[in-house]
Formats: C-alpha cells, sequence, structure tokens
C-alpha cells in the first residue's frame, strides 16, 4: 500500500500540486478508489483516484474509455464530476487510472432510501435524476464516435440477450432458471428501439444524495451504447432497492413521477412493456455478474469478501426475473 501511495503522491507532484493526504476508498466491489487531499496554487483541494482493478466484471471498461465518458456526459450536462489527469501504470503495469473531481453526498443504498434527513432529496430525487438521464441519452454512436465502448450489432435487446448468453457460457455451474428466462424474452423481444449512450450501472448507491438531492452520478465503468431503457429498467431492479420494495424506483420513489420526469425532459414517451422487459435483463444480468464476482474472489486475484458475498446472491435476481414473467404472463 506505502509503494502506491508514493506513486499517487508522484503522480500528482507531476502536476505541480502538492499532496496533504492520500487514503483509499471502501464501498466499490469494482475498481480501486482514493481519496487525495492537495494544495494546488496555495489553494485545498481534494481529487477521487479511480483505477484499473487487477479483475472486473465482463463488460466492464477500462478507465482510459472510463475518463472519455465522463468528459461526453459533463459536456451534455450530465450532473458529474469532472475527471483530469489520466495517467497510465499508475498503481501496477498496465492499470490506467485518473483523477476526478471531489463531489459531496451520500452514497450508501440503506442511508439514501432512509436517512431522515434525506427525506426531502429523496422526494427531488426523480426530478433531478430524470432530467441528468435525459441528457445523458441525448449523446449517439453518431454524436460521440470516439467513445471506446460496445455498440449493439445487432440492435439493443438482442445484443443484450447475446451478451448474457456469451457471459452465462463462460462461468461454471448449471442456472436453469437463467436459462428458461432468455428463452421468454427471445420470444419477446422489442421491436422498436433506439441506440444511445447508457450509463450502464444506473442506481442508487451509484450517485451522490445530499439534502437538497442529488450532487453527482458517479461509476460510468459499464457504459456503453443501447436502449434508453437500459438505465430507467436498471434503478427499478428489486436489489437496488435496499429493503424499501415499496418504492420501485430505487428504493426511493414511485415509478410514475420518475417516468414522467424522463418524458419531460428527454420527449421520449416510456413505454411500459419495455421497462418490463429490460427490469428482467437487469435481473439476469446482475444474476449472472454475481457469479463473476464471486469467481474473481475464487481465482484468488482478489480478497475482499464483498465479492463472495455477492455470489451467494444470484438466486435472489433469477427469483425476480422469474417473479416479473409470471405477474406479466411473457
Amino acid at each position: 500500500m506505502d509503494e502506491r501511495i508514493d506513486r499517487i503522491r508522484a503522480a500528482v507532484e507531476a502536476h505541480g500540486a502538492k499532496v496533504h493526504e492520500v487514503k483509499p476508498l471502501h464501498g466499490g466491489a469494482c475498481q480501486e478508489n482514493f481519496r487525495v487531499d492537495l494544495e494546488v496554487d496555495g489553494q485545498p483541494l481534494r481529487l477521487a483516484l479511480r483505477s484499473d482493478a487487477p479483475t472486473s466484471l465482463p463488460n466492464s471498461i477500462r478507465r482510459e474509455a472510463e475518463f472519455d465518458v465522463i468528459g461526453e456526459a459533463v459536456k451534455a450536462g450530465v450532473k458529474t464530476p469532472a475527471a483530469r489527469w489520466r495517467t497510465k501504470g499508475l498503481l501496477r503495469p498496465g492499470a490506467d487510472a485518473y483523477f476526478l473531481d471531489w463531489a459531496g453526498g451520500e452514497a450508501i443504498g440503506r442511508r439514501v432510501v432512509r436517512n431522515p434527513e434525506l427525506e426531502g432529496a429523496r422526494k427531488a430525487l426523480p426530478e433531478h435524476l430524470a432530467e441528468s438521464l435525459a441528457k445523458l441519452h441525448r449523446v449517439t454512436p453518431a454524436s460521440a464516435p470516439h467513445l471506446g465502448v460496445s455498440r449493439p450489432t445487432q440492435g439493443p435487446a438482442r445484443t443484450a440477450l447475446n451478451e448474457l448468453r456469451r457471459q452465462l457460457d463462460g462461468v461454471p455451474g448449471v442456472y436453469p432458471a437463467v436459462e428458461f428466462a432468455l428463452r421468454r424474452l427471445e420470444a419477446r423481444l422489442p421491436t422498436t428501439e433506439e441506440t444511445v449512450l447508457c450509463h450502464g450501472d444506473f442506481r442508487t448507491g451509484n450517485f451522490l444524495v445530499a439534502p437538497e438531492g442529488l450532487t453527482a452520478i458517479l461509476d460510468w465503468e459499464f457504459s456503453h451504447f443501447g436502449s434508453p431503457y437500459e438505465d430507467l429498467a436498471w434503478i427499478s431492479m428489486r436489489d437496488w432497492r435496499f429493503g424499501r420494495l415499496d418504492k420501485p424506483v430505487g428504493g426511493f420513489a414511485e415509478r410514475a413521477p420518475f417516468y414522467a420526469a424522463y418524458e419531460r425532459h428527454s420527449g421520449r414517451t416510456v413505454d411500459q412493456a419495455q421497462v418490463w422487459w429490460w427490469e428482467i435483463v437487469s435481473n439476469l444480468r446482475w444474476a449472472v455478474g454475481s457469479v463473476y464476482q464471486g469467481e474473481r474472489y475464487l481465482s484468488g486475484e482478489q480478497t475482499d469478501l464483498e465479492l463472495i458475498a455477492i455470489a451467494r446472491r444470484n438466486v435472489e435476481m433469477e427469483f425476480e426475473a422469474l417473479r416479473l414473467i409470471k405477474k406479466g404472463s411473457l
């Protein structure tokens, strides 16, 4: 750890800044993050350092590409901190990293959905999040051809199912519930689709909340070009409600005000059937993703116990996918 902190100090000082403190940030199960307190031209400044971890989940982009995505999101007016000082090989050979402007607020999901001091924020979040999401979805492959993120080859829905199949074939074991759900989704592919820039992990826990509302959207590592319904559905997954099952949007709101706000800011009409289809996809993605998290631990390359704890929850997502199928008679 000391060697990595020394490297971070050297990288910051190369930009003419003076480092006061470097501390690892915990709570993320995918990448490595540090808080860096420094001084620039005599003024105090706090940044976050974000670096590639030794292993990652399928479809996680490198920090080099994530840096460009953040730049595009900032340009589009999304409420997200700006990135600076992209660098290679900072924490280990071949690992990309960058520094991110610091934003205040609460990110821990159970606190966001329950803390009394955030009650007013929860009322404002549907509007704030819908506005930023609508701005992000104005970015398309044509408007941002330089972004190094995946693009659907056969339409967003078909591409999503193909990728799920590829990931499922890459993990040990047999998952009949996922196989069954995939077949049912195949029979109801959306027929009308757009392709936009998606956050890819748009949920409670990946944005910061203060008493006045949203302060920043974070964690862009699963960004890709896909359907706008991917982000609209992901935030409503049961797993991201943190026990507040009565609030289907992120554990803090009903669906109607969130979708209505998105319609106002985006100019799109939200198709509830597509939200439902993508919500099933979301549960399958996280069911398989949970297994991958466990494999990262079992490989011996990473020792974070959170990874193995996540893996045991894949059955929860399988159950939810089947429940949604039964509810919608898919």
